[in-house]
């Protein structure tokens, strides 16, 4: 397994550690909902290291990722982030990303297991003045989420962290180490993500000064099994779980993302096709009964059978005491309120669609 430049770190604080993606990953320190409760309430630390950062620079830079991915790149000015996504040419999800605009590049953010993947990808796809770097193995990546960040970051930065808005970044230093600081995070709360080198000494450097800057906010380390919580009180897509290879972002909820009038792009022709006849859609849902649902358990549309869909993200959730999930569904069966059943060992446990996020966004 590979480690990040803080799996020491992780070890001294006592962390249980597990096989995520390739990598060894805390899932937790201190219990999932004492973590997951930290966040919520004050300040949390993530290490995401594990994640993907590639650069992709060159005169035809834009026009390469306007192909290749999902949202209107064109849109982005220096300083501002994107979510988007990656397809293949059947318009499935390779997977989901984050594309910065830096003043002389781009980079872009992927999942953990899809590293090689979305590299290889892209770069069978170039053409034109384009030049792609894998910075992966030597950046460092610290999430820092919830009401005390602001407050907790302010105190090691030389940037005005109010200032800064919703996917927006800007470059600076964090305890007078070079980095990116990124006003986003996969938690729906306020919070900051900062890239940096991963130099042994600067990633224990940076861990210790934000750690010190939030003592007075309670401030925790947070686990893989806590980040599951709160994205999934997000109504946030995990990929591998709620999005992958034999899904579509017409029916995953990512039309939002997904510009179809920007011009021609790899996948489109098979989207438009998806989003004239959509067949299941990805809904949100709340047991009605003391039960959590779990990934690839079966939901029914009546208590009696009627299969209608499956459970692809499900939990306990800490903020709300229910247990809560996400799941593809039959479209003529997607409605607010409607009733279902998760068939939870053998069990046909009720349970109801709701409204995605599960609880409101404070970021």
């Amino acid at each position: 397994m590979k480690k990040t430049p803080f799996n020491e770190i992780h070890r001294k604080l006592g962390a249980k550690l597990v096989e995520f993606a390739g990598f060894e990953m805390p899932i937790q320190y201190s219990g999932i909902v004492n973590e997951h409760k930290a966040v919520r309430e004050h300040v949390g630390v993530f290490d995401v290291s594990h994640m993907g950062e590639f650069f992709v620079h060159g005169k035809d830079a834009e026009a390469f990722l306007q192909r290749n991915t999902l949202n209107d790149v064109t849109k982005l000015t220096v300083g501002r982030a994107q979510y988007t996504a990656l397809v293949n040419e059947n318009g499935l999800l390779l997977d989901d990303l984050i594309i910065y605009k830096l003043e002389n590049a781009y980079m872009i953010v992927a999942n953990a297991s899809n590293i090689d993947k979305d590299f290889n990808a892209f770069s069978s796809r170039k053409s034109g003045d384009v030049k792609l770097e894998n910075a992966s193995d030597a950046t460092a990546l610290l999430s820092i989420q919830g009401p005390d960040a602001t407050k907790t970051l302010q105190k090691i930065s030389d940037i005005d962290l109010s200032a800064m808005q919703y996917y927006h970044f800007a470059e600076g230093k964090i305890a007078g180490i070079d980095a990116i600081i990124s006003r986003t995070g996969y938690t729906g709360e306020v919070g900051f993500e900062v890239f940096f080198g991963a130099k042994a000494a600067d990633c224990g450097r940076m861990w210790e000064a934000i750690f010190d800057a939030g003592k007075g906010f309670g401030i925790l380390p947070i686990g893989l099994g806590a980040r599951d919580t709160l994205r999934l009180e997000m109504g946030y897509c995990l990929y591998g779980n709620d999005i992958d290879e034999s899904t579509n972002p017409i029916e995953a909820g990512l039309g939002w993302i997904t510009k179809i009038d920007k011009g021609d792009f790899f996948g489109k022709e098979a989207i438009v096709k998806a989003k004239q006849n959509v067949t299941r859609k990805l809904v949100g849902f709340k047991m009605d009964e003391n039960a959590i649902p779990r990934h690839g358990y079966t939901i029914h549309s009546t208590s009696d059978g009627n299969k209608a869909g499956i459970v692809t993200s499900g939990t306990f959730a800490p903020s709300l005491g229910v247990g809560v999930g996400m799941g593809y569904l039959d479209a003529s069966l997607v409605a607010e309120n409607k009733e279902i059943y998760v068939d939870i060992r053998g069990k046909k446990t009720r349970a109801h669609v709701v409204k995605l996020p599960f609880i409101s966004k404070k970021n």
